[in-house]
This record gives C-alpha cells, sequence and structure tokens, in this order.
C-alpha cells in the first residue's frame, strides 16, 4: 500500500517473539499482529528498539518484515527500521525491506562513529536518494548519541528527504519547534511521538500519531487515547493516559542489581504478552537478562490492575 501522508494513529513497535532458543517464533509474530490489528491500530512499525532489532541477526530481520508483510497483505502500512552503523550498511536493510513490501524504511543517524552534523544530513540525502520508499527519521539519542536538531529535520523534509519524524527522544521543546515548523513546509510532514507516557500532551501539541512500547500490550488503550484526543475530550484521554502511565510502570520490574533498563522493560512487555496469551515464550534475545518469577509476577500485578488479565 501507499504510506498515508501525513501517517497517523496509533503506530505500535512491534515486539519480536523468540523461541526459547532465540529464533524469531513467527507463528507468534503472527498473533501479536493480530492482536495489534484487533486492537484497532493504524500501522505496525517492526525493527525499531522494542523489537530488538539491535540484537537481530540480518537474516531474521529479513524473517521480521517477510512474515509481518505477507501477514497484513497490505491492510495496514508497515514500517521496518532500517537501523544499522553506517550509510552502506543501512542502505543494505533499505533494500531488503524494500522488496520484502514494507512502506517505508525508518533510519537513525550513524552510530557508533563520531559523525559531523553536516554528515548525518548527507547520511539522509543518500538514504533517501537511493531508497525505493519514504525514509521517516528516528530521532533516539540515548542509543545514537546524536539529537537530530529541529533546523535540520525541517531542512530535510523540505527538500522532500524525509516523510516524517519518529522523536523517541524526550525533548519536548525540540518536539514542538517540529511540529511549528513543519507548517510552512511544501508537503504533508508526519511527525510521531515514541512516548508512552505523554501521548496525550504530544497530540495536544498537534502530533500525528503514536508509537509506544506498551501498545504491544495493550493497543486498544492507545486507540481509545488517540481518539480522545482527536475529538476534543481532553478530560477522557487524561484518564486513559494516566491508566497507560500505571500500566507503563511493569517497565521497572526487573532489579537494577541485577539487570539494565532494556532487559526489564523488554522482558516485561513480553512476559505481559506471555501473560496474556499472545506470545508462546517472553525470552528476550542474548545478552539480555530474563526475569525471575517474582518479577513475572510483578508484571502480572499490572496487568491485573489495569483490568488486562
Amino acid at each position: 500500500m501507499t504510506l498515508p501522508t501525513p501517517l497517523t494513529g496509533v503506530v505500535p513497535p512491534v515486539c519480536t517473539p523468540l523461541t526459547p532458543d532465540r529464533e524469531v517464533d513467527t507463528a507468534s509474530l503472527v498473533r501479536l499482529v493480530d492482536h495489534l490489528t484487533g486492537g484497532g491500530v493504524d500501522g505496525l512499525f517492526v525493527l525499531g528498539s522494542t523489537s530488538e532489532a539491535a540484537y537481530l541477526t540480518d537474516r531474521q530481520r529479513a524473517l521480521v518484515v517477510d512474515t509481518v508483510v505477507r501477514h497484513v497483505g497490505g491492510r495496514l502500512p508497515v514500517l521496518a527500521g532500517a537501523i544499522d552503523m553506517t550509510t552502506p550498511r543501512v542502505l543494505d536493510h533499505v533494500r531488503v525491506l524494500a522488496e520484502a513490501g514494507a512502506d517505508a524504511a525508518v533510519v537513525t543517524a550513524p552510530f557508533y562513529t563520531r559523525t559531523h552534523p553536516a554528515e548525518i544530513a548527507r547520511h539522509f540525502r543518500l538514504v533517501a536518494d537511493r531508497s525505493p520508499v519514504p525514509v521517516i527519521a528516528y530521532d533516539i539519542p540515548m542509543s545514537v548519541h546524536s539529537k537530530l536538531g529541529a533546523e535540520l529535520v525541517l531542512e530535510l523534509a523540505a527538500e522532500g528527504v524525509l516523510a516524517g519524524l519518529k522523536d523517541s527522544s524526550g525533548a519536548e521543546g525540540a518536539f514542538r519547534s517540529v511540529l511549528l515548523g513543519r507548517r510552512s513546509l511544501p508537503t504533508p510532514f508526519s511527525v510521531l511521538t515514541g512516548s508512552e507516557v505523554t501521548a496525550d500532551a504530544a497530540l495536544a501539541m498537534g502530533a500525528d500519531g503514536v508509537v509506544p512500547g506498551l501498545g504491544n500490550v495493550d493497543p486498544a488503550g492507545y486507540v481509545r487515547l488517540y481518539a480522545a484526543c482527536r475529538e476534543g475530550d481532553w478530560e477522557r484521554a487524561r484518564a486513559e493516559q494516566e491508566r497507560l502511565c500505571a500500566l507503563f510502570g511493569m517497565v521497572t520490574a526487573g532489579a537494577p542489581t541485577r539487570m539494565g533498563a532494556g532487559s526489564s522493560a523488554l522482558g516485561a512487555f513480553k512476559t505481559a504478552l506471555h501473560l496474556r496469551g499472545v506470545i508462546t515464550c517472553p525470552t528476550t534475545a542474548e545478552p539480555q537478562i530474563p526475569l525471575s518469577p517474582t518479577e513475572t509476577e510483578t508484571v502480572g500485578s499490572h496487568l491485573r490492575a489495569a483490568g488486562l488479565l
């Protein structure tokens, strides 16, 4: 399908279910897609941070995209991450996801190497010039150690290099600058927030949609939140957002004395999906540390409090 311009609504970053031996569990992935589409989402984003893209081999990445695109069958747009350290590697991923039928490539700034802002701009221009699908910038400075400035994003948008922005920076001032600046752009430009806990505020500022990792667990909740914001029912939106904030507390289930925040959060999402009967196994990719039985029960208590278990 053609990517809507602008892309709007709830576009969850899809978890990648794994088998106990850490291969992609395609049967669980298909059930997860059905769970998300049944919740009323407007699109899907595979191979992002919540998808554990950084931990997957190129073969596994290709399998994820192919499985989701084939199962969706054009009913919803499928965005796919082409996230890697340098331009040539990103272009390899873009080729694979485009051949699989993904509707857009989601691309970060280069990382590992130290890059000048001019090199970051050149990176996006080179990728867009050779990509057969639209390119959406992914601003996630905590992972790539480069913040995409509003001025650069708007410059690339004005050139037609970028079709949109997925902002996971947490920098609300810069996010608002993009929203204000896009008013003068010659073509539509999608602005999406990656925040689970301030989605209502982003939508109030004028964001087009939300890309919440917690949306894997409760897609219908974010769909209700989005609908309330679009209807201008801010009291209902606030109540739904606060319920989701409480549910988001599951990401701290893992003890920080023995695991990182990523292991805790991704483990919580997968554990929640397992407890809800969506995926077969809550396995996370190595070297992440799995949740203990006690930590699993903490996730379950959050689900019960939210009426999801």
